[in-house]
């Protein structure tokens, strides 16, 4: 069984990991991913695309991934004001990867909607190559709801390019709270843009007193937005819902609830969010001790992810084709 990962990420070429936090984490980070941590210390960016297109060439169950980086914050002018050094890749860098990997790699881009060359940019990205468009709106600060943007999600229907949305909670770059919300789904929807919506709208800490129910897998105490997007799925033909990043503690917790949701299993994409990291051992998906220890010692990070999604999602589950809506010519071999 072999299948598209619809959610990755390539970090930007400066990135470097030498702050204090950085230091201690990154032996984690390149643990989890299987990346030497003194080369990725020495030369960060080529050793990730290099570990990376690896990790996804050596699979034996993702095939290839959709890659993105993420724009920039911009003002009401297109004035660049902020840019991420981890996370903010830029097209032209997630093209040069694509390029370099094609057979590991599905470039998708990233545009400010408020860009004033947005819609020029679109078309000049999809004569590229590029299969479809990712949001960051909550780094941005954008409401998606706005009137302004109807023409850029007209231009993505137009072309055929589905667009990624990040709903739930945000903890790797800065995030605006208010816009991280299931609502930012609407005007897309409405437009006809086909809508895929990250992370099921999970990993919010919403219980800031009874602390332990942002762990527990008791649906009481689960996010109003997965909810929300459980049944919007039903409602709207245009959109999906991605497992990136499910395998966090604040989002895994619902992952025995989602498997019993079976009308809106035609409607659920595998992703990973790589390279966010993640552990198996010390989490709250509830599989059983056996099964988490087989699945820790595997060594590719996106084999380790499908082996978990299997014990929800078995293999022949819909959750492994169903790309094949978003992506129709993207079959893996």
């Amino acid at each position: 069984m072999k299948t598209i990962d619809i959610h990755t990420h390539l970090l930007n070429p400066q990135v470097r990991f030498d702050r204090l936090f950085d230091r201690v984490a990154v032996h984690f980070f390149a643990k989890s991913l299987g990346i030497d941590p003194a080369q990725l210390k020495q030369q960060p960016w080529e050793t990730y695309v290099t570990a990376m297109a690896h990790a996804v060439s050596t699979s034996e169950t993702v095939a290839k991934t959709c890659l993105f980086g993420v724009d920039s914050r911009v003002d009401c002018k297109g004035r660049e004001t902020h840019r991420d050094k981890t996370v903010c890749a830029m097209n032209a860098d997630v093209l040069e990867v694509a390029n370099r990997y094609p057979r590991q790699f599905i470039p998708f881009f990233s545009i400010n909607p408020l860009r004033p060359n947005a819609l020029e940019l679109i078309e000049k990205y999809s004569e590229k190559g590029f299969r479809g468009a990712k949001f960051l709106q909550n780094y941005w600060g954008l409401d998606l709801n706005n009137p302004a943007f109807i023409p850029y999600y007209e231009k993505l229907r137009d072309n055929n390019l589905p667009l990624i949305i990040h709903v739930g909670g945000e903890i790797s770059i800065q995030s605006e709270k208010r816009y991280e919300g299931s609502n930012m789904l609407e005007l897309p929807l409405q437009t006809g843009v086909t809508v895929i919506a990250a992370h099921m709208g999970l990993g919010q800490i919403n219980h800031k007193w009874c602390s332990w129910r942002n762990l527990s897998r008791n649906p009481a105490w689960f996010d109003k937005d997965y909810f929300h997007i459980l049944e919007m799925l039903e409602q709207h033909d245009n959109l999906y819902g991605d497992l990136s990043a499910m395998l966090i503690p604040l989002r895994a917790r619902a992952l025995e609830h989602l498997a019993s949701q079976k009308q809106v299993h035609h409607k659920i994409l595998f992703g990973t969010d790589y390279p966010v990291p993640f552990t198996i051992r010390f989490n709250t998906h509830g599989i059983n001790a056996a099964d988490t220890k087989r699945i820790a010692k595997i060594q590719n990070p996106f084999d380790r992810y499908t082996a978990a999604m299997l014990q929800f999602f078995p293999k022949g589950h819909p959750l492994y084709t169903n790309y094949q809506h978003i992506l129709a010519s993207s079959a893996p071999v």
